[in-house]
């Protein structure tokens, strides 16, 4: 976890503006989750439907990160924020857009006008309509656009997405590599390989050095990888390090899901990846069967930290089983 003090807040101020609740999302994003599949959802919905009906009532929780820019976490993954002249932008679209917006109108008073999508899963995405008639345009990488255009099933989560509205779809796209200027600030837009998708992309704010690396990072919790549109553990370990290639020290880096984090944080992030393909591609070159490699329990030593209700050990090894 980043200090609060190193992003320019101070402790005491920071833990009184978050709060109890507030507090045990910031450390325990896994711990949300299952407060809110106990409390809310019945354990028979799939991740998609409990994901978006705990976004309807978790809280919701802003972040003062460099200069301008602070962070939306609780309502899918994690929103940026960047206000100025030019209009708020927001990196994702967030689930229920009414709320995000309740919480970025306590940031700036200043419409929203644009969205950029770091990949196409409907917890960056599914606000995208919202935030479009209320006159935000949205960029994104052109697979994005293409898997929301579409009827996309994935099968890890046994769901099958309908095309989105064309009001919900990125009208302005790019297929590698894209820089913007808005509201005072340089943003870098570069497409990783597949990853956790095939339409990844990461978003950097040069000046505050803030980088949005989406669902390529997980801080503190077993990530998911879409094989269905394109991801791979491999795509997922080399992404990490383009990341890791990318920050410094100081680096400010947001995560799809969980806290904001440094690049210490995500150097255990990529060993944790790496350890664990490595133990489960050993027990599937003895040829053993997925469940046996489960059973073998080859995340283990990274349990106490990463394990979560939506995606637990189990399911995170039978991920990486998948990719070998």
């Amino acid at each position: 976890m980043v200090p609060p003090e190193a992003l320019g807040v101070p402790r005491r101020h920071f833990l009184t503006s978050l709060g109890a609740v507030g507090l045990a999302s910031w450390v325990a994003p896994r711990l949300l989750f299952a407060t809110a599949s106990r409390r809310f959802i019945p354990e028979a919905l799939g991740p998609v439907e409990k994901m978006r009906q705990a976004a309807a009532t978790d809280p919701i929780t802003v972040q003062l990160l460099r200069g301008k820019m602070s962070v939306v976490a609780g309502n899918g993954g994690n929103v940026a924020v960047l206000p100025g002249q030019d209009g708020v932008l927001l990196v994702d679209s967030g689930i229920v857009g009414r709320r995000v917006a309740q919480s970025v109108a306590g940031i700036s008073k200043a419409p929203v006008k644009h969205i950029i999508n770091t990949h196409w899963h409907f917890d960056h995405t599914d606000a995208n309509a919202w935030w479009h008639s209320h006159g935000a345009a949205i960029t994104a990488h052109e697979n994005t656009r293409k898997r929301l255009s579409s009827s996309t099933r994935v099968a890890d989560w046994d769901f099958t997405f309908p095309p989105l509205p064309a009001g919900a779809l990125p009208v302005d796209v790019f297929s590698a590599d894209r820089s913007l200027q808005l509201n005072g600030s340089h943003i870098d837009l570069k497409h990783y390989e597949p990853a956790h998708t095939d339409s990844d992309i990461w978003v950097h704010f040069t000046e505050a050095d803030v980088l949005h690396v989406g669902d390529t990072w997980w801080n503190g919790i077993y990530p998911f990888i879409d094989y269905s549109t394109g991801g791979s553990i491999d795509g997922m370990i080399r992404a990490t390090d383009q990341n890791l290639a990318r920050v410094a020290a100081g680096t400010v880096i947001v995560p799809g899901h969980g806290p904001v984090g440094d690049k210490a944080q995500m150097t255990r992030y990529r060993d944790m990846l790496v350890a664990v393909r490595e133990r489960v591609a050993a027990l599937k070159a003895q040829g053993r069967p997925i469940a046996d490699v489960v059973a073998a329990k080859p995340t283990a030593a990274f349990d106490a930290t990463w394990n979560w209700p939506i995606i637990d050990s189990a399911f995170f090894t039978r991920l990486v089983y998948q990719g070998l």
